[in-house]
């Protein structure tokens, strides 16, 4: 299991925007909701990405949500399950091109396992690079 993708919410998603990328994340996907960044540190591997989702207000409860990606999603979940953790949603297919699957943590935090491929850091709509 890697982690390589974190989400966090984002009350004004150009004002994110704008600081992130002043902390030198690189932006790949950009919508009226929702941004993508490449963080610029793979630690010589691919690089992990970031992203701001945008929310009317801070959240009171579920703010962040923690991804871990893996090759073999369905087996995984199985295996998990089998050993006792309960998932809120099964593997199922995104139209954004990823396959996920949510699970809660003990302090109530949201944890997606999730199956991207290429399509976490190149989708179709990704960005031109300037």
């Amino acid at each position: 299991m890697r982690m390589n993708q974190v989400t966090v919410p984002a009350t004004d998603i150009a004002a994110s925007i704008a600081f992130y990328q002043a902390l030198g994340l690189r932006l790949i996907v950009r919508a009226d909701h929702y941004a993508r960044f490449e963080c610029p540190d793979a630690a010589g591997g691919e690089p992990a990405t970031f992203s701001l989702h945008l929310q009317d207000a801070p959240p009171a409860k579920d703010g962040v949500v923690v991804y871990f990606e893996e090759d073999d999603l369905d087996a995984t979940v199985e295996r998990l399950s089998k050993a006792g953790l309960t998932f809120d949603v099964l593997p199922t297919d995104q139209r954004w091109l990823w396959r996920e699957a949510y699970l809660t943590d003990p302090a109530g935090n949201r944890v997606c396992l999730y199956r991207a491929g290429e399509a976490r850091r190149f989708p179709p709509w990704r960005l031109k690079d300037s």
